[in-house]
């Protein structure tokens, strides 16, 4: 086999030990997840906001940025709730590039796995203790999930990791919301059946054990665009996507639609300035249809203190070195407008 062996890592368990949750700490994160638990389920008619950096390079520029969104949470709170991104694992479409800080806690030096699990449950104990904020992470590898699945608020599966039955299966034994992308090809059918799967219970292998889960009722759709058979990006937030999507839900039965848009990637062709256009038309497609209103919970996007993105060896404080990002003022000018909007 041409693989490697290097070392044997610390079961989850282990490193949880290690860096706990205290007592208090549980009751404000059980708290929090009840609330965003609430929108998701249609309880609560605020508006989920999933926002930060296309990937966590930095703890301390990304929990600057968190601590802004505290600041703007306080004066927009009686109509969004503000869920940060703290994305640590990164899919990289050839398998080249930057993969997150799970694989490199520091961009510029060599991956180290270890090393990389410490500083993400950290970073993420980080933020719900200075912010009270839990936050959103990609499920990439289901099999890491469980390093930092007690201090998560929220779960996204990807356009590549949709189609796939271990995230699949795995999703239905979460307790808090996990959106699953549209698959890149864009297939409503695909992205249906993922939900279906993650709302149904299961029983499979999971990291040694035969795990049995009864079903996530919080799974729900992320629109994201996708690509045609040109690799072009298409966008699917439109008004007609959206009725689109409705009438896929009510075709299978779902007593709860509910939908997540991302306003980057191919929704944005990854132009990601575009992304308050975006959010403005899906606000004005909510305020026509009523249907709409009920299915769009929220939005994702990918925002952080610079414009732009830049190379790993560049060095400039908060901004992105994966996909480009909005920068800070015109993310706050865009958070302020939606609430006015809504």
């Amino acid at each position: 086999m041409n693989m490697n062996f290097k070392c044997k890592l610390p079961i989850p368990a282990e490193v949880k030990s290690e860096y706990p949750v205290s007592e208090e700490l549980g009751k404000v994160i059980a708290e929090r997840n009840e609330k965003i638990a609430e929108i998701i389920r249609g309880d609560n008619d605020r508006l989920l906001l999933i926002i930060g950096p296309c990937s966590a390079d930095n703890e301390d520029s990304v929990i600057d940025y968190i601590c802004r969104l505290r600041e703007v949470q306080e004066k927009v709170d009686d109509k969004i709730l503000i869920v940060p991104r703290i994305y640590t694992n990164k899919p990289r479409t050839t398998g080249k590039g930057y993969k997150g800080m799970l694989h490199q806690p520091d961009p510029s030096q060599k991956p180290d796995m270890y090393k990389g699990i410490v500083a993400i449950r950290k970073m993420h104990l980080r933020a719900i203790q200075e912010t009270g904020f839990t936050c959103a992470d990609e499920m990439l590898y289901p099999e890491n999930h469980r390093y930092v699945n007690d201090l998560l608020g929220y779960v996204a599966v990807g356009a590549r990791s949709v189609e796939n039955q271990q995230h699949r299966l795995t999703a239905s034994g979460l307790n808090i919301p996990v959106g699953m992308k549209n698959p890149v090809s864009g297939s409503m059918p695909v992205l249906m059946n993922s939900i279906e799967a993650a709302q149904s219970g299961h029983t499979f292998l999971y990291r040694g054990w035969e795990v049995v889960t009864e079903g996530n009722p919080l799974a729900h759709a992320i629109l994201r665009g996708y690509e045609n058979h040109h690799s072009q990006s298409m966008p699917n937030y439109h008004y007609e996507d959206l009725q689109l999507l409705n009438q896929f839900y009510e075709a299978k039965g779902f007593s709860n639609p509910a939908a997540i848009i991302d306003t980057n990637h191919c929704n944005s062709g990854k132009r990601h300035l575009e992304q308050p256009r975006i959010v403005k038309e899906v606000l004005s497609s909510r305020r026509y249809d009523e249907k709409i209103r009920k299915l769009v919970k929220g939005f994702m996007i990918e925002s952080y203190i610079e414009d732009g993105n830049q190379k790993v060896d560049e060095h400039i404080y908060g901004k992105s070195i994966t996909d480009p990002c909005l920068g800070w003022e015109k993310t706050e000018k865009m958070i302020l407008d939606i609430a006015d909007r809504i």
